[in-house]
């Protein structure tokens, strides 16, 4: 499929002058055979999942079916709207968001994978979190999907968003960029811009182990979604000041399949090593599936 390189997507946006979201409903149009209103309802239809699990898991306590997990993006909520915050609370809400998604998806609910469940409320987060600021129309968060696809089409092409492959920084580190590179675009920032984003925030994921305790995507998924949240907003940030990533993204990409083939076993997605291999880990383990799987002497 299209896009392997982000440099070929961003030139050719220079190049024809257009917005990542808007070559991305080209291809689609010319890959599927359907209209560009046909797609755009289907994102919208996206958009309006991403939307429902975030006000669900913000406003009422969404519990894991595990029970290990559950409530947090509302407690977020409930303390931001307080006031009495360090992280300014309109800003801390992402936060909240980010929290509420993955619960809704540990709960069995609904939810979009951005690039995957494990990291699904990274996107929605923020997205949800310009609908709020009222600076952003509905339709131009919709057509930020594309963006969004668009880049994870790229980083999906060219490296990984498989935490069974690349650890957590695959999909967690793949979300955040996604999302950094959206937001600019958004923001109306250049398509070199867009790719500065992607850059900052993928660095900034580099060997981020998948270390899911009992194998569940709750602990620690769910904090980094609601950390990384944080994270893409700041390198957008970062990317429309003017902040450059030295190292180009397309290069940085490729480092973090390097880096996730260099992880052992037991920090890709086997609920073995890190986190998952604590006493705490074991113990939770054990209470929820009644027996350990812990692996001894596994590195790779």
């Amino acid at each position: 499929m299209a896009f392997s390189s982000l440099n070929e997507l961003l030139t050719r946006a220079t190049t024809e002058k257009k917005k990542v979201y808007e070559i991305m409903l080209e291809t689609e149009e010319n890959q599927t055979g359907e209209t560009r209103t046909q797609l755009m309802t289907k994102m919208a239809f996206q958009f309006d999942v991403m939307e429902e699990a975030v006000r669900k898991g913000t406003y009422t306590q969404v519990e894991s079916k595990s029970g290990l997990t559950g409530g947090d993006g509302y407690r977020v909520q409930q303390y931001a709207e307080r006031g009495h915050s360090f992280v300014a609370p309109e800003t801390l809400t992402v936060i909240a968001n980010a929290l509420a998604v993955s619960e809704v998806n540990a709960s069995m609910g609904r939810i979009v994978a951005t690039p995957t469940a494990g990291s699904a409320g990274i996107l929605p987060a923020v997205l949800v979190h310009c609908l709020d600021s009222g600076r952003f129309a509905r339709n131009e968060l919709v057509e930020a999907l594309f963006t969004a696809s668009a880049l994870g089409l790229v980083i999906a092409n060219s490296s990984s968003i498989s935490g069974a492959e690349g650890g957590c920084q695959a999909e967690i580190g793949s979300a955040t960029a996604m999302a950094a590179g959206t937001l600019v675009e958004l923001a109306g920032g250049s398509p070199e811009q867009v790719g500065n984003a992607v850059g900052l925030a993928m660095k900034n994921s580099l060997g981020l182990v998948c270390d899911p305790v009992a194998g569940l995507v709750e602990i620690p998924c769910i904090i980094r979604n609601g950390l990384h949240a944080l994270t893409a907003e700041a390198a957008a940030d970062m990317a429309l000041a003017g902040v450059k990533s030295i190292i180009p993204p397309d290069e940085v990409i490729k480092v973090m399949h390097e880096v996730g083939q260099n992880m052992p076993v037991s920090l890709r997605e086997t609920g073995i090593g890190g986190l998952a291999g604590t006493p705490t880990g074991e113990r939770i383990k054990k209470e929820i599936f009644g027996y350990s799987q812990r692996m001894e002497g596994i590195s790779e």
